[in-house]
């Protein structure tokens, strides 16, 4: 039987942050980060880090910044330290995968030095795959002595995705997909997204599973012509995404791939489902069943997770 851990947590990641929360500790959270919007309960949290972006930026602006910043050796985020000081974590949850996606580690490392009354502890996840991802899952409950509770989550999760699996298993045709992650410039979505385009049933294009999000050019899109584009920006939900569809649908001869032609161009939402590395990670499989399989999915993401776009 698992102790019930009485550690202080601030998180600095949404995904872990989800995480705590499905292991049952939502209780230890005692700070989170600006982006850290689910379970609702958290928004009520103190917010330990900010963004230096202008809000409402466009993809191209805010693409931009991100380089400006970077060359400049500065953080795309801000660390309130004088907050965590005066939560006095027990541990610290960050992450090394990305010095775009969220607080880095070396950012918490830098901001804790000489900051607490106690040693805190620095738990950073650097998922880059599916595996991965149920890997920081076991460490995040080996660490706050829930490791039945991570065994229980990751078992479920697992299920979840076997029964798509099983469902599709006769299937010999997959129709190709792109996942696109940023619109100016085009990304197309890489790390644990075209396992997930896999296990849904479809063959993912343009993008090496386990490696990072590569930026295309137009022209390589309109060549491979998928059958399947899903619009998935990071940190994107579907309204701030249709507020810059246009982007896309200017590209010269976009009406005339094949899957804006077969009505089988969709938006998903890149914010809570598909960037983020927690348990939902599972909904965005089942997400990608529900669009590649309508016919053999209804999870009832629809019109919350994902539409169709018709051009």
């Amino acid at each position: 039987m698992n102790k019930v851990s009485d550690k202080r947590i601030v998180s600095l990641l949404a995904a872990t942050t989800e995480i705590v929360c499905a292991l049952g500790l939502e209780k230890n959270l005692v700070g989170v980060s600006h982006e850290c919007d689910y379970p609702e309960s958290v928004k009520k949290l103190p917010q330990c880090s900010d963004v230096r972006f202008i809000p409402g930026a466009s993809s191209l602006e805010i693409d931009k910044k991100v380089k400006e910043i970077l060359t400049d050796a500065l953080s795309i985020y801000t660390i309130n330290k004088e907050l965590i000081k005066e939560l006095q974590p027990d541990m610290v949850l960050t992450q090394a995968q990305c010095e775009v996606c969220a607080v880095s580690l070396k950012d918490v490392e830098e901001a804790l030095e000489n900051l607490l009354d106690k040693e805190a502890e620095i738990i950073s996840v650097q998922p880059n795959t599916l595996g991965d991802i149920f890997k920081d899952i076991t460490l995040i409950a080996q660490k706050l002595d829930t490791i039945d509770a991570g065994m229980q989550l990751i078992e479920s999760l697992e299920e979840r995705m076997d029964i798509i699996r099983h469902k599709l298993k006769f299937i010999a045709d997959k129709p190709t997909v792109a996942c696109i992650e940023w619109m100016e410039p085009l990304m197309v979505a890489g790390n644990w997204v075209p396992e997930m385009v896999e296990i849904a049933g479809g063959k993912s294009v343009l993008a090496v599973n386990g490696k990072h999000s590569p930026f295309i050019s137009w022209e390589v899109l309109k060549a491979e012509d998928p059958d399947i584009i899903i619009i998935t920006p990071c940190g994107f939900d579907i309204e701030r995404t249709l507020k810059e569809i246009d982007v896309i649908l200017a590209l010269p001869g976009f009406g005339e791939l094949k899957a804006v032609k077969n009505n089988r161009l969709y938006i998903a939402d890149g914010n809570q489902y598909f960037n983020r590395s927690g348990p939902r990670i599972v909904d965005s499989v089942e997400i990608l069943a529900e669009i590649i399989y309508p016919k053999q999915f209804i999870f009832g993401y629809e019109g919350n997770g994902w539409m169709k776009f018709s051009v």
